[in-house]
């Protein structure tokens, strides 16, 4: 099995999300709690196991050092910009990849650019007292609704005010990761609107899955996307630039286009570090 670690969403290297990348070409998954300990062996938030079914369709399979997700855009767009560059699929080529979210088209490229799974409001009903005590957000007052949404994984959406009180957010980790077994969702994704060329600045939290923050995710913000078109703060169609990371020190864009039909699509640059082979 060959690996490569990923920094997607990212211009360069050591910017954006990194990210682990398994070909496996036309073989068969390993054992479930292999990928699990890759994973962890990676330590990064998740890792994509790729099996090459044709010369455009692919089955990929995601994985955090504690458990298997359903879907993950910034490791999707690793997987893609690493297939680019391999030479396994040429530019503007439209891949089909088969998630456990559902099959979803690819478009490859400098920029990598993938449709999300359909956007739906899983729950609108989040004591936003309690979640803003846990986040550590003090008051809000900018009207937006705290909702839980999905384009593949749910989060919660919670607004704040700006990017400054976004920024400055110290969330009880424990607390939060109870509160997302409680919701059913992979965690946070809190965000402030801007008008600073970007769209909103955001900051992604899921200590259930052992990850505390993550500097780039592209599902999270697809259902951000379709957050702000739902409440009237962008309308169809439309491009949404968003940052994130920026608390990390590794500042991310996540490019995201909600179509005139509703579809949310969501992408970005990446840049390989590193590439070898399993020795297991």
């Amino acid at each position: 099995m060959r690996y490569f670690i990923v920094d997607a969403f990212a211009t360069g290297a050591f910017g954006g999300n990194p990210a682990g990348v398994v070909l496996l070409g036309d073989a068969e998954f390993p054992d479930d709690e292999l990928m699990r300990l890759v994973a962890a062996e990676f330590s990064y938030s998740e890792t994509a196991f790729v099996k090459q079914n044709g010369p455009a369709e692919f089955t990929v399979r995601y994985f955090t050092p504690a458990a298997e997700v359903e879907l993950c855009g910034h490791a999707t767009v690793a997987t893609f910009g690493v297939l680019r560059s391999e030479g396994i699929v040429a530019d503007g080529t439209m891949c089909l990849n088969h998630t456990l979210a559902g099959d979803l088209q690819v478009k490859t490229g400098e920029q990598v650019m993938l449709q999300m799974a359909p956007a739906r409001i899983v729950d609108t009903h989040v004591d936003p007292q309690l979640l803003h005590h846990i986040m550590g957000a003090g008051v809000v007052s900018c009207g937006l609704p705290i909702e839980i949404v999905s384009t593949g994984l749910p989060d919660v959406m919670m607004p704040l005010d700006t990017v400054e009180q976004l920024q400055a957010l110290k969330p009880d980790m424990t607390a939060l990761a109870q509160l997302s077994r409680e919701l059913g969702v992979t965690g946070v994704h809190a965000f402030a609107l801007s008008n600073d060329g970007y769209t909103a600045h955001a900051r992604n939290f899921g200590p259930l899955y052992g990850i505390d923050e993550e500097s780039a995710t592209g599902t999270a913000n697809a259902a951000l996307t379709h957050y702000l078109q739902r409440h009237g703060v962008i309308a169809r169609p439309a491009e949404c630039r968003i940052m994130q990371g920026e608390a990390m020190g590794r500042p991310s864009v996540v490019v995201t286009r909600l179509m005139a039909d509703g579809d949310i699509w969501a992408g970005g640059t990446s840049a390989i570090v590193a590439r070898g082979e399993l020795l297991i």
